[in-house]
Parts: structure tokens; C-alpha cells; sequence
């Protein structure tokens, strides 16, 4: 049986989604970014991961973001998206903020990794490759190299944007010294870094680099702003058998201490007053930062995807609400 075309919603850029712009620039980007992380791989269905995607884009989301070693396995879920671009969003490619990152593990050897100018062009290369695109519109260093001088990385994303295989670079989960010298760099050679990538929950907090960013005229995207499940709401009375904690994915049973879980229940309370789940009023506190460019939502189903989608519709925080958030966590 044929499948029909897809045809995207008419009205999707009047469904609630909110546009940001990123630092300085002229850039917008949908609040709410859909990450490839964990649920786009080879061991993915595909037809769940064309509903999400065809869900997120139906509902005004932009941005995509993925990374060289996103699957699992690596690189699979670059794969899954050159999939999607050629079954259903192709036409609605200039529509789409697509960024991919390099700087993990990726092959074999000594240029498979950190962040050397060979490995990050090459693995640049094989991402275009995979996802089926020219280029990119955001590319990122995605961690550190302490081994390898700054120049040389810089210089690397600066050649890539000069050749036409990003429309922009940016860094993530650099060290603050590190990052001034980035954007420093970058601005004095007519690239600016967009944005800055890192890790903004209310458990785990990234002020420092966001008002860095700031500062220096780039933008913030925020990663796990629900700490890797912990602020979902699912571990409020235990550890269901079938969580990310139980099958020990990136996330162990240890983090749950007692005073820890304490802290969740009394959230989960401010959340219940405010008639929300924790995990959309989770979301809501990154939003209401107003550095904060897009928040980076990872979902294994639609229906989670709508859950999140709802955060669109969270009332703003009061003074009390936020007091009463801040001496929880103190």
C-alpha cells in the first residue's frame, strides 16, 4: 500500500510555537528544538521516528539537532534523518534549522575523536553524507580538546562556513576560559559563534555560560532540561522497571538519593499547584530565561512530543513561584 505525501500543517507557524532570536544575530529559532539523541537510530522503528518528526514539524519546530555519534549505533541517527529528507521533508528543507556536532568518539584511530581540524572537517564530511544534505545550517565543536591549540579548532569551523558546508558554527561544553578566546576569535574573523550548547535544568544549572554567551552576542541552546528523566516525573514514587534508570542508560540508581528525590516531590507540588505535570513546568523554568534561545526536547513517542509541546502554554512564573523553586534547591 502506497503511503499518502506528507503535507505539512497549514497552520504551523500559528500552532503557539514561540521564535527566539539567537544572540545578536538574525537568526530565529523555535523554542523548542527536537533532539536525535537516543530514539532516532538503527534500533528505532522508522515509522515512529517519521511520525515525531512529521508531529514536530506540524507544530512550528524548527530546529533539529543531531550529532556524528547520535544512534544508537554512531552515526545511525544522521542516517534516520537522511531517511526522513528523502521520504517526506525535502520540500521544506529551507524551512528547517538542521545542526550536527563533532568532538566525541566517532571511528576508529587517532583522527576519530576531540577536536582536531582533519577530524572535525572529515567528520563534517560524513555527516553530510548520511543526512542527504549540502550542508548544514549550524555546526558545533562539541567539547573541548585540551591537546589540541584553540587555533587550530577555530580555524577549522572558520573554513567550514567559508566553504559553504555550515551557514553557521557554534561550541558546546567548553570551559569558560576557553569559550571567551572562542568567541573572541570567531568575531574577528566575520564568523561569530550563533550559540553556545550546554546543560540547563533546574537541577543543573549553566547561569556562568549563558550570561558568557550573552555577553559576547551569541545565543544558548539548553540540553536535558529534564535531567535525563529525573524531572519527568516518573521516579516521584520509585523506579519503574522500565526506565532509563532501571536499565542503567546513562542515568543509575545512586543519583536518586533521598534528599534528592525530597527536592523532586516538593517541585512536582509547585507544578501541581500550577496545574502541570513537573516536566512541563520543568521546561517552562528554562524558557522563561530570556537568554535562552531554544530548549532541546528528546521524545520516544508522540504522545510524549504533545506533552512537551504543552509548555507553550504555561502561564508565567510569579515572584513566589520562583522563591519558592529557589529554596528548594538551595
Amino acid at each position: 500500500m502506497t503511503e499518502p505525501i506528507y503535507s505539512p500543517a497549514p497552520d504551523r507557524y500559528e500552532s503557539g510555537m514561540t521564535y527566539r532570536r539567537s544572540g545578536r544575530s538574525g537568526l530565529l529559532m523555535s523554542a523548542l528544538s527536537l533532539g536525535f539523541w537516543h530514539n532516532f537510530g538503527s534500533i528505532s522503528d522508522f515509522q515512529n521516528c517519521k511520525a515525531m518528526m512529521h508531529c514536530a514539524f506540524d507544530n512550528g519546530i524548527t530546529c533539529f539537532d543531531l550529532a556524528n555519534n547520535y544512534g544508537p549505533l554512531y552515526g545511525t541517527a544522521e542516517e534516520t534523518f537522511g531517511r526522513l529528507m528523502d521520504v517526506s521533508m525535502h520540500p521544506y528543507r529551507d524551512e528547517m534549522f538542521i545542526t550536527t556536532k563533532a568532538g566525541y568518539d566517532m571511528w576508529p584511530g587517532p583522527y576519530g575523536n576531540w577536536g582536531s581540524r582533519k577530524y572535525l572537517i572529515s567528520s563534517l564530511d560524513q555527516s553530510l553524507r548520511r543526512m542527504h544534505l549540502d550542508y548544514v545550517d549550524l555546526f558545533y565543536s562539541h567539547r573541548y580538546d585540551p591537546e589540541t591549540p584553540l587555533e587550530e579548532t577555530l580555524q577549522a569551523l572558520v573554513d567550514i562556513v567559508r566553504r559553504g558546508k555550515a551557514l553557521y558554527v557554534g561550541i558546546s561544553r567548553w570551559p569558560m576560559e576557553a569559550a571567551s578566546f572562542a568567541y573572541k576569535y570567531l568575531r574577528e574573523r566575520d564568523v561569530p559563534c550563533l550559540c553556545y550548547q550546554g546543560k540547563h535544568n533546574l537541577l543543573v544549572r549553566d547561569d556562568d555560560d549563558i550570561n558568557l554567551a550573552a555577553d559576547n552576542g551569541a545565543g544558548y541552546v539548553g540540553f536535558s532540561p529534564l535531567e535525563q528523566g529525573l524531572l519527568s516525573g516518573r521516579y516521584l514514587n520509585g523506579i519503574p522497571t522500565d526506565s532509563r534508570m532501571a536499565r542503567r542508560e546513562h542515568l543509575t540508581s545512586d543519583r536518586l538519593t533521598p534528599e534528592l528525590l525530597d527536592k523532586i516531590r516538593s517541585l512536582n507540588e509547585i507544578a501541581s499547584q500550577r496545574g502541570e505535570s513537573l516536566a512541563r513546568m520543568s521546561l517552562a523554568w528554562v524558557l522563561a530565561n530570556p537568554k535562552v534561545s531554544s530548549v532541546i526536547i528528546g521524545t520516544s513517542s508522540v504522545e510524549q512530543m504533545k506533552d512537551n509541546l504543552q509548555v507553550l502554554k504555561s502561564a508565567p512564573f510569579s515572584t513566589e513561584e520562583l522563591q519558592r523553586i529557589e529554596s528548594i534547591l538551595k
